[in-house]
C-alpha cells in the first residue's frame, strides 16, 4: 500500500469512527414530557470559495483584554496581510493594527492563513466598522456595555446541522452583548474542511459580536502517535488566555461590565498539582467583587445531570474544583456535553445549599448526534426542569444583584421561552468569602 493509499484508509477509519448513529424523535423527559419534537434535520453543506483568494473568510471576534477585541479571519492568499483597519463610521477607517498569523497541516489538509489581530483601544457601546487584510467587504461589531444590564447569548454543542441554523436564527433574534459557548463548536471529528465551513455558518453572528468559547471533546481530534489534541481548535480559535495570566488556550477567563467569567477546560489536567488548578486559585483571588459582584463559570462536561447520558464524566473534576468555585461564591455554573436543556438549582457537595452556583446544562444546539433522551426518574431534589430538546439561552445581568435566565426551544423554526427563573447574585445574599472566613484558607492557601 503507498503512502497516501494509507493516508486514505486512516481518514477513512476516522470518518466511520466518528459517524453517530441515527436518531429519531421521541417524548422528551422531565419537565417537557409533553412535548413532541420534529424530526431531525441533515448536515449543512457551506463550502463555498471567495471572488478572491485574499478576501477573508470565516471572520470572528473575541474579547482580547480590557478595551480590546481580537479579530480572526482565514485567507486563501497566503501572502494578504495581516491587518484590521477600523473606525465608528462606514468606509471612513481612522485606525488600523496589525497582528500574527498561523496555519496547521492535520494529515492530508492543509489549513489557510489564519490571522489573528487585536484593535484597541476601543470605547463601550460602541459601533465599529473594520475590513480585514486591507480589502474586501466591510464588518461591523457593537462593543459591550462597561455597566450593567449586560445581555449574554448561551449555547453548547452546535454543529452544523438545520437546527443549529434555526438556533442560530434565534439568537440572531435577541439582543445580547456577548455569545458564550461552552465547548463542542464545529464537530469536525477529523474531517478538517467542516472547520471551514463552520466558521462559514457562524460568521454572520461571530463577526458582530464576541463569541466566548471553550474546548469540548469534539475539539480534541487527537490520534496516537499521530496528533496531538486540539490543533485545530486552537489555531482557529484563539482566546484571551495570555492576557488572563494562562497558559493555554484551553482556560483563560475575561470581563464584561460587572461580571467575571471564567472559562475551564475539562480537558486539561485539573488535580491539585495542574497548572489549570494552580491559575485558577490565582484567578479567583484577583477578583474584586465590588467590581465584579458577579461571577460566572462555563466549562464543557457538567457536574450535576440527571441524564443518562455522561453520567459521571465531571466527578473527578468536581472533587478538585468544586470547593474553590464554593470558596469564591460562584453565582451561576454553565456546562454543555448532555444533548439536552436541564436547570437545577444552588448545589454543593451533591446537595442542595444556598450558597452554591446555580448549574445549567445547555448541550443543545443542534448538534448532528441528537438529543439525549433518557432522564432519571425519580427527578432529584435539586433539578428544577430539564427537556431534551434543541434551543438556546439569554442571561441577562439586570443589575448588581439581579438576573434574569430564560431558555427558548426550538419549536419547528420558533423560539418558545420555555423555562425562565430570577437569580439573585450571591454578593448580595452574604454568601460570599469575605463574609465566610472559614472558606478564605482554600483560597490563599499555597
Amino acid at each position: 500500500m503507498g503512502l497516501s493509499a494509507t493516508w486514505a484508509a486512516i481518514l477513512l477509519f476516522l470518518f466511520f469512527l466518528s459517524s453517530p448513529p441515527p436518531s429519531s424523535t421521541v417524548i422528551a423527559g422531565g419537565s417537557g414530557e409533553a412535548y413532541v419534537r420534529p424530526l431531525p434535520r441533515k448536515t449543512l453543506s457551506l463550502l463555498s470559495r471567495p471572488k478572491r483568494s485574499s478576501d477573508p473568510q470565516q471572520v470572528h471576534i473575541s474579547l482580547a483584554g480590557t478595551q480590546h477585541m481580537r479579530i480572526t479571519w482565514v485567507s486563501d492568499d497566503e501572502f494578504s496581510r495581516s491587518i484590521v483597519e477600523y473606525g465608528t463610521s462606514p468606509g471612513e477607517y481612522t485606525s488600523s493594527s496589525q497582528g500574527e498569523s498561523t496555519f496547521y497541516k492535520y494529515l492530508l489538509y492543509s489549513s489557510g492563513k489564519i490571522n489573528h489581530v487585536v484593535i484597541g483601544p476601543l470605547e463601550s457601546n460602541t459601533v465599529y466598522f473594520y475590513r480585514c487584510g486591507g480589502q474586501g467587504p466591510e464588518f461591523q461589531f457593537r462593543t459591550p456595555p462597561s455597566e450593567f444590564p449586560v445581555t449574554f447569548s448561551v449555547v453548547g454543542d452546535l454543529g452544523q446541522t438545520g437546527w443549529t441554523k434555526s438556533t442560530l436564527d434565534h439568537i440572531s433574534q435577541c439582543k445580547y452583548d456577548v455569545h458564550l459557548l461552552p465547548g463542542d463548536l464545529s464537530y469536525a471529528d477529523y474531517q478538517q474542511h467542516l472547520w471551514d465551513s463552520f466558521g462559514a455558518l457562524v460568521q454572520p453572528l461571530a463577526s458582530s459580536r464576541p463569541w466566548m468559547v471553550t474546548e469540548g471533546n469534539h475539539e480534541k481530534e487527537s490520534i496516537v502517535f499521530f496528533k496531538s489534541g486540539f490543533q485545530a481548535y486552537n489555531a482557529r480559535w484563539k482566546m484571551p488566555y495570555e492576557e488572563s495570566g494562562s497558559t493555554s488556550n484551553l482556560y483563560y477567563s475575561f470581563e464584561v461590565a460587572g461580571v467575571h467569567i471564567i472559562m475551564l477546560g475539562s480537558y486539561a489536567d485539573y488535580d491539585e498539582n495542574s497548572d489549570q488548578y494552580a491559575w485558577l486559585k490565582t484567578d479567583l483571588a484577583r477578583i474584586d467583587r465590588e467590581r465584579t459582584p458577579w461571577l460566572l463559570v462555563l466549562l464543557h462536561v457538567p457536574w450535576y445531570n440527571s441524564n443518562w447520558a455522561h453520567q459521571g464524566e465531571g466527578k473527578s473534576m468536581m472533587a478538585a474544583m468544586e470547593p474553590l468555585l464554593y470558596a469564591a461564591g460562584v453565582d451561576i455554573f454553565i456546562a454543555g456535553h448532555v444533548h439536552a436543556y436541564e436547570r437545577m438549582d444552588r448545589v454543593y457537595h451533591g446537595g442542595l445549599d444556598p450558597c452554591g452556583p446555580l448549574h445549567i446544562t445547555i448541550g443543545d444546539g443542534g448538534n448532528r448526534e441528537g438529543l439525549a433522551q433518557r432522564f432519571f426518574h425519580p427527578k432529584p431534589e435539586w433539578s428544577v426542569f430539564r427537556e431534551a430538546s434543541f434551543g438556546h439561552g439569554e442571561l441577562k445581568i439586570v443589575n448588581s444583584t439581579h438576573a434574569i435566565w430564560s431558555w427558548h426551544r426550538n419549536d419547528d423554526d420558533e423560539s418558545v421561552k420555555s423555562d425562565e427563573v430570577w437569580i439573585n447574585s450571591l454578593a448580595s445574599t452574604g454568601c460570599i468569602l469575605e463574609n465566610r472566613p472559614e472558606y478564605r484558607k482554600i483560597l490563599m492557601s499555597p
